[in-house]
């Protein structure tokens, strides 16, 4: 399996919805969570750039989907915060409507990350997220972010408790502990996101055989 060299990865454009995004071909990779769940610091740990999504100490800031290319082809998409109770109803909803458009209807997506805060995790716009990607037969990866936060103990019981509890969902659905600070969970990361892009893209007269990603839950 290839392995990506997501240091090379770069800003291609924001758009407010799917009808200003680029031709729907290649793969896409959703990055996707409650405006303070350390979306944009996965983003720059992941890619080992600093600045590659904009952090900010005011949650809630990305209105827009960011389209950031990986490789020809290949993209990571940077979908707007939700849940944050200070950002007016309005633009709530429009964010909920543009995320759902988005879920729904994008055939280039593959695969979607879901991040959550470790220490409040599944929170119902998480279990939305959930069921919008199962429906759609996206598989999904979530992250338990700020996994540095909780002792070793208290970070595997949460581990093991949002891995139970996402069985109900009857989706192909992966959970991992990360810490953007720690650096905890980087290369699981790196490894679903080589998957996804290696096992899901159209076969080639080089490597017409596809892998089958059984990665484990590990």
């Amino acid at each position: 399996m290839k392995n990506w060299n997501y240091q090379l990865t770069h800003f291609v454009l924001s758009a407010p919805d799917i009808r200003h995004l680029p031709s729907d071909t290649g793969i896409e990779v959703a990055f996707a969570g409650r405006s303070n769940a350390g979306k944009s610091s996965a983003l720059n740990t992941l890619t080992n750039q600093k600045a590659l999504a904009r952090t900010s100490k005011t949650p809630g800031r990305t209105q827009l989907i960011n389209l950031f290319e990986v490789a020809e082809g290949l993209r990571v998409v940077d979908l707007p915060g939700y849940g944050y109770a200070e950002v007016p109803e309005e633009v709530k909803l429009k964010w909920q409507r543009a995320l759902g458009e988005y879920l729904q209807k994008r055939n280039s997506l593959k695969g979607l990350v879901v991040l959550m805060d470790i220490r409040h995790p599944l929170k119902d716009l998480d279990r939305q997220m959930i069921h919008w990607a199962v429906a759609s037969g996206i598989p999904v990866m979530l992250l338990l972010t700020k996994a540095d936060k909780l002792a070793s103990g208290a970070r595997k019981a949460q581990l093991n408790m949002v891995r139970e509890a996402v069985v109900e969902f009857n989706g192909d659905i992966q959970v991992e502990a990360f810490s953007s600070l720690k650096k905890i969970g980087v290369d699981i990361l790196r490894h679903k996101l080589d998957g996804w892009y290696n096992d899901i893209a159209p076969a080639t007269e080089e490597d017409g055989v596809e892998e089958d990603d059984a990665t484990s839950g590990e």
